[in-house]
């Protein structure tokens, strides 16, 4: 495995860093808060302008084609500023795998005008019992029949690209129209404040993705948006750290700054290395996916480090900034609230152990 950053990686970082850092400061965060927008669409135009949505979607269709290695600096770099796109629900979850089992109408049809920002399409994988992997919504004949829920910009997308299991007992990946018949759409608020949507389907129209090796889709798709989801957590309890550390040495007690007292300078270092654990198991899971190979236990392991070591970081980062953590329009409690979210998503600490000890167990 090479950990050397590359050239392009680098790049990506920067432009990134410099779109969403110059858009989403501490006021922004606030006064979008209190805003009803579902994400900064004008974010998301310059995204697309920069052409940062197409990163590792294929030139064919207007992208870059680079692989995870390159996107995950993207995702790293939303958690870093918490910045109010829906980037892994949209790239990722329903992007990428049309980008690879999708037919040539399909990605023809889809895929540029999601680049460009004239559309977004969304996954809707996340089950009510919590088991992306196996879908409790069913496709026969008759449509889609089933409930996601916790997806994200649902109302407005273009299609939905919903997962189900199919009459053979397989699944499969479908594209839905949210304005067509059968599919109902409730909103609710996610613990990070921005819109989450409950998605009813009552015998849905369904297109299926029509490549080739689409049957297994589902598993290749949740293991990017597995790692996406860990790579968004890095940053987000990256910037936490960063910040405590910033207070630890500007808060006073007794005379001294609070972050030289022993028991707080452990707990930060503490912190440091879940972080390190968190990046190392990151690169390793996108290692493996780029170089072509099944990750499913390389991501469960990334996911798992992003789940504990995550809220490991951010508990801590909270509780160091004593009572003032907790103030909701602090800084410090957003950080808090996103990794709790991006926690949860598809698959907390224990099902993913759960995961990964099947995985050991069959392999």
């Amino acid at each position: 495995m090479d950990f050397t950053i590359t050239e392009e990686q680098q790049t990506i970082r920067e432009l990134a860093s410099q779109i969403l850092g110059d858009a989403c400061t501490d006021d922004y965060q606030n006064e979008f808060d209190r805003s009803n927008e579902a994400f900064d669409r004008a974010l998301w135009k310059q995204l697309a302008e920069s052409n940062l949505l197409g990163t590792a979607l294929p030139e064919a269709v207007d992208g870059m084609g680079m692989g995870m290695s390159e996107f995950s600096a993207l995702f790293e770099e939303q958690g870093r500023v918490l910045a109010q796109v829906p980037l892994g629900p949209v790239l990722v979850q329903a992007a990428l795998p049309i980008a690879q089992f999708g037919s040539d109408a399909q990605r023809q049809a889809l895929l540029p005008g999601l680049i460009s920002g004239s559309h977004w399409i969304v996954g809707a994988l996340q089950e009510a019992n919590g088991d992306a992997a196996a879908p409790a919504t069913k496709a026969d004949a008759q449509g889609l029949t089933g409930q996601k829920v916790a997806v994200a910009v649902a109302d407005g997308a273009h299609r939905l690209l919903v997962s189900a299991t199919t009459d053979n007992g397989g699944t499969g990946l479908f594209l839905v129209d949210p304005t067509g018949p059968g599919v109902e759409i409730e909103a609710g608020v996610s613990t990070t404040r921005r819109p989450a949507y409950r998605v009813t389907l009552q015998n849905a129209p369904g297109e299926a993705l029509a490549g080739d090796g689409a049957e297994g889709a589902l598993r290749w798709t949740l293991q990017r948006a597995r790692a996406a989801i860990a790579a968004t957590t890095l940053g987000v309890a990256s910037e936490a750290l960063r910040r405590t550390a910033t207070y630890l040495t500007e808060r006073k007690q007794f005379g001294k700054p609070i972050g030289t007292f022993q028991g707080v300078a452990l707990r930060s270092a503490d912190g440091y290395i879940d972080l390190e654990c968190m990046r190392t198991t990151l690169w390793q899971a996108l290692h493996t996916l780029d170089a072509g190979r099944d990750a499913e236990a390389e991501v469960a392991v990334a996911k798992w480090w992003a789940c504990r070591g995550g809220q490991r970081v951010v508990h801590s980062a909270q509780h160091l900034h004593g009572g003032i953590g907790v103030d909701t329009e602090y800084p410090i409690h957003r950080f808090f609230l996103w990794a709790k979210a991006l926690e949860i998503e598809l698959g907390g600490a224990s099902q993913t152990r759960q995961t990964l000890g099947q995985h050991l167990a069959t392999a």
